[in-house]
């Protein structure tokens, strides 16, 4: 069976490299690394999709969705590190930021520019694991890209599209990276498709983790419906702060934000059926698009979450989304196990065109 889907891709997807993550003090492999570009673009090829090449757009559509703080940071702070002699004395080649300005740190005062660059890295970060590298701002910015392209062809008509994007996006906000994010693909999509003319867009986040970039983007918004299905951070999963079901917007965006977390270890049948209430809600909404955040590390075999999920399972989501009657962009978030990552990715994309 041919997958009738148009797969956006820029191989300046491959170009971030973090090397490495710093968890609770310690360096540890990365595991958001480029080979997951490649397992994706060999899986969907071999399923016979059509490969559309990102274009670029203006920075306007990034500022829609991004402080001009946080996009010169971004592309930015590498150079400033590596002219401030870092790789060489103390020997650390990636950004990483060793101090936050939060309320903690400067009480009510506004946050000031530091000088200094190893201060400057965690004015924007929000965490250690998200490390800064050569490629990492051009591999984020052709991420972004390929979404806003794959918005672009619902808006010239098609009924489905897929942005093959890495590094992932939906825990960047407008002001902050972090878990592995660095600008919100989805909800650069979101606006793509707000400014082609579509009224309400619903994003649907399947990803392990909430989206906790999303949700804070879009959380007073009235044409943006954001539903997200991930493991309960009540149980001491990533983000650990939000994700919670009494999360549910805030001014005219009231009613408007849906968490469904889960208990660690939910398969198959907890999962889709959530999901499927999920969908019912949205679908009351009557969205004119859908923007899915498509992560697949809630998968059984996946080393970022406690979820068993199937491909069965990530079919089934597939045929529930397409189930809404609205076009939809699929947009990649995670997945980290090589072996199993292209088949459900695939997997989710045969069950959103055959539904």
């Amino acid at each position: 069976m041919t997958l009738e889907i148009p797969v956006v891709a820029d191989p300046a997807c491959r170009l971030h490299d973090p090397v490495a993550e710093i968890w609770v003090g310690v360096r540890t492999p990365g595991t958001e690394i480029a080979q997951r570009y490649d397992v994706i673009a060999a899986a969907v090829s071999e399923s016979g999709a059509s490969f559309v090449a990102s274009r670029g757009h203006d920075d306007a559509l990034l500022r829609r969705v991004h402080s001009d703080g946080l996009l010169h940071h971004l592309a930015h702070v590498y150079p400033d590190w590596v002219d401030a002699g870092f790789p060489d004395e103390p020997g650390q080649d990636r950004v990483v930021p060793y101090v936050f300005p939060s309320p903690a740190l400067r009480g009510t005062v506004p946050v000031r520019e530091p000088v200094a660059v190893h201060a400057r890295a965690g004015r924007y970060c929000y965490d250690t694991m998200t490390l800064i590298g050569p490629g990492t701002w051009e591999a984020a910015r052709a991420a972004a890209d390929c979404a806003a392209t794959a918005a672009g062809l619902l808006l010239d008509g098609a009924s489905a599209a897929y942005a093959l994007c890495r590094p992932p996006g939906h825990h960047a906000s407008r002001d902050g990276f972090g878990g592995s994010c660095y600008l919100n693909n989805a909800a650069v999509a979101v606006e793509r498709l707000v400014d082609g003319g579509v009224e309400r867009v619903a994003v649907i986040d399947i990803d392990a983790h909430h989206g906790n970039g999303t949700q804070a983007l879009f959380y007073d918004r009235a044409d943006v419906f954001y539903a997200s299905l991930h493991v309960d951070p009540g149980a001491g999963w990533f983000p650990h702060y939000v994700g919670f079901a009494d999360e549910t917007g805030d001014g005219v965006g009231a009613g408007l934000n849906l968490n469904r977390p889960l208990a660690p270890g939910s398969g198959d049948d907890q999962w889709v059926a959530a999901l499927g209430e999920m969908c019912e809600q949205v679908a009351a909404w009557s969205p004119g698009a859908v923007v899915l955040s498509l992560g697949v590390d809630a998968a059984a075999d996946d080393p970022e979450s406690p979820l068993q999920v199937t491909s069965t399972g990530y079919e089934q989501a597939g045929r529930l989304v397409a189930g809404l009657g609205a076009p939809v962009v699929a947009v990649q978030e995670g997945g980290y196990h090589l072996p199993t990552l292209g088949h459900l990715v695939v997997a989710t994309l045969t069950g959103l065109t055959a539904g």
